[in-house]
């Protein structure tokens, strides 16, 4: 039988009042076919007598029987209708947790293919079939599975819920507006659900956009973590470094105050246990000399004590004791100059640590400045060199910068300043103003110290500070903390500190500053030198 014919068939078995396969069919005398229960009741319920198909009048009520061969063919029906759904049963897949069952199964429920608006039930394939089938079935409104289904249905009037009250914001079934809302403006529900799908796209777009905000932050802090870390490990690696040259330093230095104090207490031990010696070895000539005297002075014999005497009358060679001393050595200082020397050897060591290879940038050198072939010297002269004014370049300050830019950690460098009567030296923000007269401050992003007039140091801030060395710096040492916002001048000859500008807030790259100042006539011709850490020029 084909697919055509089946469904035809399966159409003609079914009650046009119930819905159903035929129970106990039979036939009006216009020729269609009932449940007798269905239309015994259907009659019951009305004053004239109708065929619910065709609307044909009967005038007096028809006597029905049941139609013996039709019960046949639908008891055969329903044999092939049970067969076939057990056989389509067990080929459908029951519910699983979080999918709609099919309403209509018992024992084990199938998984539900659609659900019907009308019949406010869902349906398995085999339970569905009607709804395909039935002429009156296939005017349902059948949606993809869904739960709840009675949420669909207006509660009050019992009927679909196809219109959307713009006025209160709610679903309403087709009798709402006539009988509860009136004044109120509706349109469709997909109208509504069109609207609001944009608006639910809108806010998945600026949701999304929120989110991707997020990860960019996220990634931006697993970026400081990193560098964070990145900073810890190396700081962790310097630490170690420094603390094991201090043990290695403190150490050798224990050793050498060991020694030093031992030798010379062996040196005193020495003396006097030579002192000792030479006093004992008298002793024992006393001794001996005292025994001759002795014996002599008991002889009888007048004539040997005589002959005698004279040899024993000189005494022997011996030494004054009087004066000698054994003098304690001095040990006073020597902690204090162990200590001290320790001191140096670490702060040597720390000066190596942050050294960095500052070479000077002929890019931003101001054209009356020198600069060697090795980017380590620069000094002024009075003709100005043929160079473009890029805009790194410095166009009216002696000045130059250093290549070398720094934005974490810390560095440091030395500068010989030696024979000069003006200089300045510092850092300063990769950003600075280099066109037209310069203003060293840390407002302008300068943080300098410097030399005016062969004995005015000044700390440039606004206004300066003046500083008083102990003696003219030769060399200056120049010590940044990038993160703690410190940078620091050192007399390097005399270890002592010339000025801090402390609590700076760095935002971009520093880059060592350097200016020697102009020539003034040669007075002042001598060059800043770069020098190696600990290397004396």
């Amino acid at each position: 039988m084909s697919a055509g014919s089946s469904l035809r068939s399966a159409d003609q078995f079914l009650c046009s009042i119930c819905l159903d396969v035929f129970t106990d069919p039979v036939t009006t005398p216009c020729g269609h076919n009932y449940c007798k229960t269905c239309i015994t009741h259907f009659w019951d319920d009305n004053v004239l007598y109708k065929c619910p198909l065709c609307q044909e009048t009967f005038y007096t009520r028809p006597q029905l029987k049941v139609n013996t061969l039709f019960r046949e063919m639908v008891s055969e029906f329903r044999r092939e209708a049970q067969q076939k759904s057990s056989s389509s049963s067990s080929e459908q897949q029951a519910a699983e947790p979080g999918e709609v069952p099919c309403d209509v199964c018992t024992g084990t429920r199938l998984k539900a293919l659609k659900s019907c608006l009308v019949c406010l039930a869902s349906y398995c394939e085999t339970h569905l079939e009607p709804h395909l089938t039935a002429s009156r079935l296939k005017r349902h409104q059948l949606v993809e599975p869904v739960e709840n289904l009675e949420d669909r249905i207006c509660r009050k009037h019992d009927k679909p819920l196809e219109l959307f009250c713009k006025t209160d914001q709610t679903c309403v079934c087709t009798l709402c507006p006539v009988l509860d809302h009136k004044t109120h403006e509706f349109v469709p529900l997909r109208e509504e659900y069109e609207g609001k799908k944009a608006e639910l796209q809108k806010t998945e777009a600026e949701i999304q956009q929120m989110i991707q905000k997020r990860r960019l932050k996220i990634q931006e802090i697993r970026a400081s973590l990193k560098i964070s870390n990145d900073a810890a490990h190396r700081e962790k690696a310097e630490g170690v470094q420094v603390f094991t040259d201090l043990k290695e330093s403190v150490e050798r230095r224990l050793k050498e105050f060991m020694k030093e104090m031992e030798d010379k207490q062996k040196t005193a031990e020495k003396q006097a246990e030579d002192f000792i010696k030479d006093l004992e070895q008298e002793i024992c000539e006393l001794k001996k000399r005292s025994s001759e005297v002795e014996q002599l002075s008991r002889s009888e014999d007048h004539l040997h004590l005589l002959q005698r005497f004279s040899s024993l009358e000189d005494a022997p060679p011996t030494k004054n004791w009087t004066e000698v001393r054994v003098h304690p050595p001095s040990y006073e200082g020597t902690v204090v100059r162990a200590v001290e020397q320790l001191e140096k050897n670490l702060r040597e060591k720390m000066k190596k640590l942050f050294e960095a290879d500052v070479t000077l940038d002929p890019d931003t050198a101001h054209r009356k400045l020198i600069l060697s072939d090795d980017g380590k010297q620069v000094y002024h002269v009075d003709v100005e060199k043929n160079l473009p004014d890029n805009p790194e370049r410095f166009s009216t300050s002696a000045c130059v910068l250093g290549k070398q830019s720094f934005s974490s950690g810390r560095f440091y460098f030395e500068v010989q300043v030696k024979g000069k009567t003006d200089w300045t030296l510092g850092v300063a923000r990769e950003s600075v103003n280099r066109k037209g007269k310069i203003t060293a401050s840390p407002q302008n992003g300068y943080w300098t110290v410097g030399l005016r007039n062969v004995n005015e140091y000044l700390a440039a801030k606004d206004p300066p500070v003046r500083l008083h060395p102990s003696s003219p710096p030769e060399k200056l040492g120049v010590f940044v903390d990038y993160e703690e916002g410190l940078v620091s001048f050192h007399d390097v000859d005399a270890a002592a500190l010339l000025y801090s500008f402390t609590g700076c807030s760095f935002r971009e790259k520093l880059h060592p500053f350097f200016s020697p100042f102009i020539n003034n006539g040669g007075k002042n011709s001598a060059p800043l030198i770069i020098c190696p850490v600990n290397q004396t020029v």
